[in-house]
C-alpha cells in the first residue's frame, strides 16, 4: 500500500497534541472545582457527571480525525502496469562551482544551499528529463538528459569547487553547454525549435568571462526559456580558503587584501530577461522553487514515446466511512449519565 499524498500524514502529529490539551483542560477544570467545594460534595453538586463518557467521546473524535487524515492522504493498493504516452519537458540545470560559491552569507555556504535547491527541484518534477551542467571559468556537462533523478542526486553529492581548475564565472558558456545537452548544434541530431525546454542557472552572478545575456537571448530565440536563481547577498563577504578540508583563512589578492564577493542581482536579472525567464533570489528555498516549477509547468510537454506506468486503485473511501461512523457514535454519546438507561446500574448487584 502507498499513499498518493504522504505528506498529509504529518497532520497525525496533531492528534497527541490535541489529546494532551484536552487532558490539561480536564485537570484544570477539576482543580477549579476543588477550589469551589470539597471532593465529597461533587456527587451532590454534579450528580450526573460521568468520567468515562467524555474520555470515550474524545477517543472517538480523535479516531475519526485520524481516519479523515488517512483518507485525504489517499491510500492506494493493487499495482498494475499500463501503457501510455510519456510527456514532459527538458530541463538543464547550470550550477556555478566557482570559488565565490564557498562564501557563507547563505548557510552553510552558497554551493551547499544550491545543491539543496536542485534536490528540492528534482523532488517537484515529474516525467521531465534533466541534464546537469557545472561551470566556473569553463563549463562541461556533468550529466546528460536523463529521467533517473537518483543518479542526478548522486552526482550532485560529488560536486565541489575543485572540479574545475579554471576559475571565473562563465555563465554564457554554461548556457551554450545546456543548449548542447538539448541537442542544439549536433550534426547527428535534427534540431526542432520547441517550447518544451528550459535552462535554470544557479549562480552568484559574478560573470567575468563572456556575454551571458547574448547567450540567453540566443537560447530564447530557439524557444528555450532561461531562469536564474541568485545565490548570496548584495553585501560583500569574504571567500573562505581551505587546505585539505580545513579552513586556513580567507582568499586574498596579490596585494594581501581580502577578496570579497557579492550577489550581482542586476546581471542575473538581465540574463533572465534576455532569456524570457524569471529571476529569483534564493532567500526562501520553497518560495524560489514554487516560481521555478510554475515556469516549468507552463512549458509545452514533448512526447518522449510510449512507456509502462504503474497504476494504483484508491481506497480512501474506507477510512472516510470509518470516520463518518465514529463521528456519528461520538454525537450519540452524551457527556452526562443517562438516568433511564445506565449500564453500570443494570449490572450492579444490590
Amino acid at each position: 500500500m502507498i499513499f498518493e499524498k504522504p505528506q498529509i500524514l504529518y497532520l497525525l502529529i496533531l492528534i497527541p497534541l490535541l489529546i494532551a490539551l484536552w487532558v490539561w483542560m480536564r485537570i484544570r477544570n477539576r482543580r477549579l472545582l476543588e477550589r469551589f467545594a470539597d471532593k465529597g460534595m461533587f456527587g451532590r453538586l454534579i450528580p450526573d457527571e460521568s468520567r468515562r463518557r467524555p474520555a470515550t467521546k474524545m477517543i472517538l473524535l480523535m479516531s475519526a480525525l485520524a481516519c479523515l487524515i488517512v483518507a485525504v492522504a489517499n491510500p492506494q493498493v493493487g499495482s498494475r502496469m499500463v501503457k501510455g504516452q510519456k510527456l514532459g519537458s527538458d530541463i538543464a540545470i547550470c550550477l556555478d562551482i566557482s570559488n565565490s560559491m564557498m562564501a557563507e552569507d547563505l548557510q552553510p555556504n552558497r554551493l551547499e544551499r544550491s545543491k539543496r535547491i536542485v534536490n528540492n527541484l528534482l523532488n517537484e518534477l515529474g516525467g521531465d528529463r534533466v541534464s546537469l551542467i557545472v561551470f566556473a571559468g569553463s563549463s562541461y556537462i556533468q550529466m546528460p538528459l536523463t529521467n533517473d533523478y537518483s543518479a542526478v542526486k548522486l552526482f550532485m553529492d560529488q560536486i565541489s569547487c575543485d572540479l574545475i581548475s579554471q576559475q571565473g564565472t562563465a555563465i554564457g558558456d554554461a548556457i551554450e553547454k545546456a543548449m548542447e545537452s538539448f541537442g542544439y548544434g549536433d550534426p547527428d541530431r535534427e534540431w526542432e525549435r520547441s517550447k518544451s525546454r528550459a535552462i535554470v542557472v544557479i549562480s552568484d552572478g559574478e560573470n567575468h568571462e563572456d556575454d551571458a545575456e547574448e547567450a540567453a537571448s540566443k537560447a530564447s530565440k530557439e524557444g528555450v526559456i532561461v531562469c536564474t536563481i541568485g545565490m548570496g547577498l548584495p553585501e560583500g563577504v569574504p571567500i573562505p580558503e581551505y587546505v585539505r578540508g580545513q579552513r586556513v583563512g580567507y582568499k586574498k589578492d596579490h596585494n594581501g587584501n581580502t577578496v570579497t564577493t557579492s550577489l550581482n542581482e542586476k546581471m542575473l536579472s538581465d540574463i533572465a530577461e534576455a532569456g524570457n525567464g524569471t529571476y529569483l533570489r534564493a532567500g526562501n528555498i520553497n518560495a524560489s522553487l514554487s516560481a521555478i516549477t510554475n515556469e516549468i509547468e507552463s512549458l509545452e510537454k514533448a512526447n518522449f514515446g510510449e512507456a509502462m506506468f504503474s497504476e494504483y486503485e484508491s481506497r480512501y473511501m474506507y477510512p472516510l466511512v470509518a470516520a463518518i461512523v465514529l463521528m456519528i457514535l461520538e454525537l450519540m454519546i452524551f457527556e452526562r449519565r443517562n438516568k433511564k438507561f445506565n449500564l453500570s446500574k443494570i449490572l450492579q448487584k444490590k
